[in-house]
């Protein structure tokens, strides 16, 4: 989860920016802003789900299985706006605002990610959106995705986790200083959410060294603007961070819930059979941007370690699973390296229509 390993390294005396080793390097037209990206500045189709909320709901292209995507901690859908739509010209490929997230409207507390499994799979069949859907999760909803698998195996073509947090299957005593961390992190994003409550000016994040100052409104995502999306993209999630205390609160909750997350993935360990898992790891957890990576103190060489030996555990999932490193990526895989993503979604799709069509 980026905003953790910020936390954490940060209170170890590094200097961290923000939250990803894959096949290809980018070139630096990649960074440019994406084509068509102001789709995800107003709403899609928000579709009633799971407790009588409704989600927000991007689908682009046709086919089966369907790709859905879920994004990380204080991210949503726009976080795949430069993958969705590549993976839209071979099949139907849906992402989506968590309740109270984005779009989305505001959805009953506490947000486990139990509870968002079951709101995305209601609303997915609301919309005539049916099974197999390949499973696509990044940081955060890796978690959430890996939860819809245990609940909904049957309707599940295919794994692809983009950096995802590992917390269940680090050493104890890492995943117990990442729930530490969680303190300070939970009471800077209240003091946000009740500044925009009260109509109050927004408080500044903590300085960076060489980096202008920012209110809490720009923590979204790798951090607000994004040099990847178009103005008009980055104006109106600014808008949405500078208003919208309904998503400080789901953002709030879903930290708190982590613990009980994780808990409830250790308990409901379950096997992929052979459908295929791609594993998608930067080696650079917890970092936003790569110009701005922390140096290489053995602290920090021990955090990387043990975060990809723990998306490592992910491939006994399945007797299909490969582990992909990005070769020049932050923990954004989808933005620095979308290219490795596409790659890894369209194996998983190649195998699982095959596996599919021979049944």
């Amino acid at each position: 989860m980026k905003q953790i390993a910020i936390f954490l390294l940060s209170a170890a005396g590094l200097i961290f920016a923000v939250t990803g080793f894959g096949q290809d390097t980018k070139s630096a037209a990649d960074a440019s802003p994406t084509a068509g990206d102001a789709v995800y500045a107003r709403p899609g189709q928000l579709v009633s789900a799971e407790d009588g909320t409704r989600l927000n709901l991007y689908c682009m292209g046709s086919g089966s299985p369907t790709v859905v995507f879920d994004s990380g901690w204080e991210d949503w859908a726009p976080a795949w706006s430069k993958v969705q739509p590549e993976v839209a010209k071979w099949t139907r490929a849906c992402s989506y605002d968590r309740a109270g997230v984005g779009f989305s409207d505001a959805g009953p507390m506490p947000r486990t990610s139990v509870r968002i499994a079951e709101e995305l799979h209601s609303a997915l069949h609301n919309a005539g959106i049916p099974g197999p859907y390949i499973l696509v999760g990044s940081a955060f909803g890796g978690d959430n995705v890996r939860t819809f698998a245990d609940l909904y195996m049957g309707e599940v073509a295919g794994l692809v986790l983009v950096d995802a947090d590992p917390d269940d299957l680090e050493p104890k005593e890492m995943q117990e200083e990442t729930h530490r961390g969680h303190a300070g992190i939970i009471s800077q994003l209240r003091d946000c959410r009740n500044a925009i409550a009260d109509h109050k000016p927004l408080p500044a994040l903590p300085s960076r060294p060489g980096q202008p100052q920012r209110t809490c409104a720009q923590q979204f995502f790798r951090g607000l603007p994004e040099t990847a999306w178009s103005p008009e993209l980055n104006a109106k999630l600014l808008e949405i961070a500078q208003t919208k205390v309904a998503m400080y609160d789901a953002f709030l909750s879903e930290m708190e819930e982590t613990p009980s997350d994780e808990a409830y993935l250790q308990q409901h360990r379950r096997s992929f059979g052979s459908r295929p898992i791609r594993v998608l790891t930067s080696g650079n957890h917890g970092v936003g941007h790569l110009e701005r990576k922390p140096p290489d103190t053995p602290e920090h060489l021990k955090y990387e370690q043990e975060t990809t030996l723990a998306q490592a555990r992910w491939l006994g999932l399945s007797s299909n699973a490969k582990q992909i490193f990005a070769r020049n990526s932050s923990e954004y895989i989808q933005f620095d390296e979308p290219q490795t993503v596409i790659n890894a979604i369209r194996e998983v799709y190649d195998q699982s229509k095959k596996s599919l069509s021979q049944k």
